[in-house]
């Protein structure tokens, strides 16, 4: 495996508001022999999160920014070639880490690897509505918005990654859910596929304050943030006493250049009692035991649906993520980066 060369995305500029393609660089390399406690994988499948806009700015935050001239990280699936001495895998395991723009990828613990088995579904799946996705939507619903089967469920981006999984989870449990989405497309696998109660195309609905509150003439209980803005205004106008929002994101806002003016009607919160709480799925890994047997459980009953966005080849990593900031994903955005047997 000595001349093996692998092709990686890095990091070329920092950006400044929306990113642009030549804000990164593709990049050949040779690929060194795992060492001990390290394993060699071809990546097959890679993730693009919106979160990862956040790592391009030199700042201090949860997680290290991204380094100009190196390749950028995220969420990855490919199988093992090699091996290096005392590994805990072997020649042909599938694993899930961090090391993702890159074709491929020497692995050790830092990396966070984890088998996954390919037998349970299909391994991108790992990458989305049964890897950290879905468990952002399970963490956010049911530890942080403190779920009720009584709540009302408003959810933003509903036809995303997150959102989707939010949506189903809060109906599984015999809840009224409502989501927005970008889309006549988007709205109607909500409602057909997912199931949800109604869904609103925000960019069609007009007066998006008044299409919510027409959606709940009695209130949310629970708002699941993903997008901000004009969103989240519409939700704290419209929440019930006590209500909870769960603030996982908001993408509307990740490419200001200058500070987005807050909720005018955030002293609502006080009157009505609201809690609002953000969170990062890393403080939540101790939920997985249960977020794994519901998903299970939800997926064997044909009560969990997921859709896929794919962009093919490491080259196109960059317009996929870009994508995420224009709508053009329903569902998870992936990239496959190698066939799906690399052994």
């Amino acid at each position: 495996m000595t001349n093996l060369k692998s092709r990686e995305i890095r990091l070329k500029n920092r950006p400044v508001g929306m990113p642009q393609p030549q804000d990164f660089e593709l990049a050949e390399t040779g690929v060194a022999a795992p060492k001990a406690g390290e394993v060699l994988v071809r990546n097959i499948w890679m993730s693009v999160d919106p979160y990862m806009r956040g790592r391009m700015m030199d700042r201090e935050s949860y997680i290290p920014p991204f380094q100009i001239g190196q390749p950028l990280q995220g969420g990855a699936i490919g199988q093992v070639v090699e091996t290096g001495p005392d590994s805990h895998f072997k020649v042909g395991d599938y694993l899930q880490h961090m090391l993702g723009w890159r074709e491929y990828a020497v692995v050790g613990p830092m990396a966070l690897p984890q088998k996954v088995d390919p037998s349970l579904a299909p391994v991108q799946s790992f990458l989305g509505a049964l890897g950290m996705p879905g468990l952002t939507a399970y963490a956010g619903l049911f530890r942080i918005a403190a779920f009720k089967p009584e709540d009302s469920v408003f959810v933003s981006g509903a036809a995303g990654a997150v959102g989707s999984v939010v949506c189903q989870l809060a109906k599984a449990r015999g809840a009224y859910v409502v989501g927005s989405a970008g889309s006549d497309a988007k709205c109607d696998w909500l409602l057909k596929t997912a199931k949800i109660d109604k869904a609103i195309n925000y960019k069609t609905a007009g007066d998006l304050n008044a299409a919510v509150g027409s959606a709940f003439p009695k209130g949310i209980g629970v708002y699941f943030e993903n997008v901000g803005g004009a969103h989240l205004e519409a939700a704290i106008n419209h929440m019930r006493i006590h209500g909870r929002l769960a603030i996982c994101g908001m993408i509307e806002q990740y490419n200001n250049t200058a500070p987005a003016p807050g909720p005018w009607n955030i002293i609502m919160t006080i009157p009505k009692s609201l809690r609002i709480e953000g969170f990062v799925v890393s403080n939540h890994f101790d939920l997985l035991g249960a977020f794994h047997k519901e998903m299970g459980e939800l997926v064997a009953a044909g009560k969990m649906h997921w859709q896929e966005t794919v962009h093919h080849g490491i080259e196109n990593a960059p317009s996929a993520f870009l994508g995420l900031f224009k709508g053009e994903n329903s569902g998870k955005m992936l990239v496959k980066i190698g066939p799906d047997k690399a052994v």
